[in-house]
């Protein structure tokens, strides 16, 4: 009875010292003592002994592959300031430890104890679509064609993993574009030219208006001999309407009173 319960407390802290759990979302991998990596992947949810050899985890779900401050070149030949971009992408469990142990190890990539299998992988065909993309588009019309871009991104490296036969092992889920930044000067360009429009609006407003002012004093110069001689009946004949209402007190000038001037 003594000896079970020795056994049960040293099978707990082998357990609680020489285990690793396999988490959801990864699977493991063994790698024996003499560095040789086993077939076979392990379980999420499975207890594994380190004691001898170790146990590699691979996350395999919606890995997110994070790519910044790119500096594409555009259509129009200019620089983009900044091009950030997120990749998210999927490993068939069953393919694992066939990945791990044939491919270059530059492929894969370590963070905090896991091991992303093709994740530097996935980096470099993300950029080498992503750059291909970009020339595709003036440097303006990036932001306004993000959904495009982003299918493209996206079956441009889906081609490239079926050109590898990585098509069934690496899935991608999806391509998001965070940021896209023109450069300053293409800014300032684009600034000056929607000034230089208003501009030029301004202008042609104001020349209309100018034409639409002569053509309307050419009018009252064509028209000002008639204008003169209404006001000059107008002038008459409210004159004549005075002296009938005995407003106008009258006085008769000669035709020739010019000349009785002269005679005297």
């Amino acid at each position: 009875m003594k000896r079970i319960f020795t056994l049960s407390i040293l099978a707990a802290a082998v357990l609680a010292t020489g285990c690793t759990r396999i988490e959801t979302g990864e699977v493991g991998v063994r790698v024996g003592f003499d560095k040789q990596v086993q077939q076979g992947e392990l379980l999420p949810g499975s207890f594994n002994q380190t004691l001898i050899g170790e146990v590699l985890t691979f996350p395999i779900k919606d890995v997110n592959v994070t790519l910044e401050n790119m500096t594409p070149v555009a259509k129009d030949n200019s620089t983009m300031k900044d091009f950030d971009a997120v990749v998210v992408y999927n490993i068939n469990p069953q393919q694992v430890s066939e990945l791990y142990a044939t491919k270059n190890r530059a492929f894969h990539a370590e963070f905090k104890g896991d091991t992303y299998v093709m994740y530097n992988y996935i980096v470099q065909n993300a950029r080498n679509a992503i750059y291909k993309a970009a020339r595709k588009y003036e440097a303006l019309d990036m932001a306004d064609n993000r959904g495009e871009m982003e299918k493209f991104i996206q079956e441009e490296i889906v081609r490239n993993l079926a050109e590898e036969k990585l098509d069934g092992t690496i899935m991608i889920s999806q391509v998001l574009i965070r940021n896209v930044v023109p450069a300053d000067a293409v800014v300032e360009s684009a600034n000056a030219l929607v000034r230089s429009k208003n501009e030029l609006k301004q202008k042609e407003v104001e020349v209309k208006t100018a034409e639409a002012e002569s053509r309307r004093m050419a009018a009252l110069a064509n028209n000002s001999g008639a204008s003169i001689a209404f006001m000059q009946a107008q002038a008459m004949l409210n004159i004549s309407e005075g002296i009938k209402n005995g407003q106008v007190q009258t006085i008769v000038v000669p035709s020739n009173f010019n000349a009785l001037m002269m005679n005297k």
